[in-house]
């Protein structure tokens, strides 16, 4: 009898593969809450991607891969002159957003930023769009961006509550490559068939293990990653729109599908799970759920299980800024994720190996009263030795309330709690912080400081005159729906 793994009867697309095609080919989305966020969200995304451009490290990346190529109806870069294929263009987009880790974030049993699905997004939509006005035909709009963020920050959302890639050793910009695929498939026309083809590639394709953001491999591919991830996910659904073939059994085909090779083992022992254990769980239909609730970067740009540590290390400086040298220890109570992920000792390489960092993102505002992504540089770090000394000093405990409410679909709380001890025996109070100023329950405080932070980022690359035109058209939900994307963009455009 032939073992099952060599049955050649092929199957129908995976279930899971059907639910998102489905979800994004058919679903109408009717919140305006997430309308409305979504908004916001294109603000911050384009806003972080500006900022990077101040850095010459991230701005090495940019650009076309032979000098000097001319694209028809080039997709642009935000912030630079360059007009690139969209696979390029994706490329570069997805790797401004990401570099400083500021853009938004989605905390569950996975990590991820669903905002890096914009490298796609755009590239697509702003090549297509100047495409169809070049043939006579309507403009895609920007409300068809915003449609793409909603269901890209679904997917990847989505999938991420219940289903853990990182304690399989894989990056969560396999996350990224799969909604990206979906939401550029669609703009690009696809049909059902070809819909599910792309994303059955996206699943089949390699994955990036998530090394690059752990000790002792920290480095700045993690600020990238994402955007390799978009660029991927374009050039699969632009293959998918040839005619290619799709792998239907690619998540469930015995001993060669994603989940018996990728999520059978544990990452700790090796062992196998139960075949039970195998599948991705999804607890809840696609909707609009994800961009409803995602958390933005509003104060800091650091790693976002750090936000809340570094608000109440804000607090926190005035009381200790005058007697550093008679600091004893720091105690930080926190949750499970934090400590896995970010809790750090021993020597930082680079500056992507800080910003991922809890005792870092902690001490640097205890000292200074704030949180910049300059303060991750080399030559900062060389030249504050005291840094170092508290990290030195800091003593991480876990909460296990944190952590369960980290996790509870109605809290989803991101608590750190701080409290420094002096060598007389005295100490300051202990303060805790449960919520950022990005979170869902903190909208009304947050958003206009996230317009704030737009704003500032803004001021970065453009004149006073543009920024003004540009904050004016976000500000005005209907507007900013029908404007053509290629005019969105152009406002972008050096």
């Amino acid at each position: 009898m032939s073992a099952t793994f060599d049955l050649n009867e092929r199957p129908d697309y995976d279930e899971v593969l059907q639910k998102i095609a489905d979800y994004v080919l058919t679903y109408e989305i009717t919140s305006e809450e997430a309308w409305n966020t979504a908004r916001y969200c294109l603000m911050d995304t384009l806003g972080c991607g500006l900022l990077a451009l101040r850095f010459p490290e991230c701005t090495k990346h940019l650009g076309p891969i032979v000098e000097g190529t001319v694209v028809p109806h080039g997709a642009r870069v935000p912030g630079t002159a360059y007009r690139l294929d969209p696979v390029k263009a994706a490329w570069d987009i997805g790797c401004i957003i990401r570099w400083l880790d500021y853009n938004d974030t989605w905390l569950a049993a996975e990590w991820g930023h669903p905002s890096d699905n914009l490298g796609a997004i755009l590239a697509v939509s702003d090549h297509l769009s100047q495409k169809r006005i070049a043939e006579g035909k309507d403009a895609i709009t920007m409300r068809t961006v915003l449609e793409a963020m909603i269901m890209a920050h679904e997917i990847q959302g989505v999938l991420a509550l219940e289903n853990s890639f990182n304690r399989v050793g894989l990056d969560h910009v396999v996350l990224v490559k799969v909604a990206s695929t979906a939401v550029a498939s669609k703009m690009m026309s696809a049909n059902r068939e070809q819909m599910l083809s792309a994303l059955s590639h996206a699943w089949v394709d390699g994955h990036a293990l998530r090394t690059y953001r752990h000790a002792p491999n920290a480095g700045s591919r993690k600020s990238w990653a994402a955007g390799d991830a978009t660029s991927r996910a374009v050039r699969l659904a632009d293959i998918a729109m040839r005619g290619e073939m799709g792998i239907p059994g690619v998540l469930t085909a015995p001993q060669w599908g994603f989940y018996d090779v990728l999520f059978s083992k544990t990452n700790k022992d090796q062992k196998l799970k139960p075949e039970a254990e195998r599948e991705f769980s999804i607890s809840q239909d696609f909707g609009s759920y994800v961009m409803e609730n995602i958390l933005f970067k509003i104060s800091f740009p650091a790693e976002f299980h750090a936000q809340t540590a570094a608000e109440a290390a804000v607090t926190l400086h005035p009381e200790v800024k005058d007697r550093l040298d008679e600091i004893d220890r720091i105690v930080i109570t926190t949750h499970e994720s934090a400590i896995r992920i970010i809790s750090k000792v021993g020597k930082l390489a680079n500056a992507a190996d800080r910003d991922h960092c809890l005792q870092y993102m902690t001490a640097v505002p205890l000292i200074f009263g704030n949180l910049t992504a300059e303060h991750y540089e080399d030559d900062f770090h060389e030249n504050n030795p005291i840094i170092d000394t508290l990290r030195e000093k800091m003593e991480i405990v876990e909460d296990e309330r944190y952590t369960l409410e980290y996790l509870e679909p109605d809290k989803r709380s991101i608590a750190n709690a701080v409290q420094v001890f002096f060598k007389d025996g005295s100490s300051t109070s202990k303060v805790a912080v449960e919520y950022p100023i990005g979170h869902r329950k903190r909208r009304k405080e947050g958003m206009p400081l996230l317009e704030q932070k737009f704003r500032a980022n803004l001021a970065t690359r453009f004149p006073a005159q543009r920024c003004k035109v540009i904050s004016e058209l976000c500000k005005e939900q209907n507007t900013l729906e029908s404007t053509p994307v290629q005019e969105f963009v152009e406002l972008f455009a050096i």
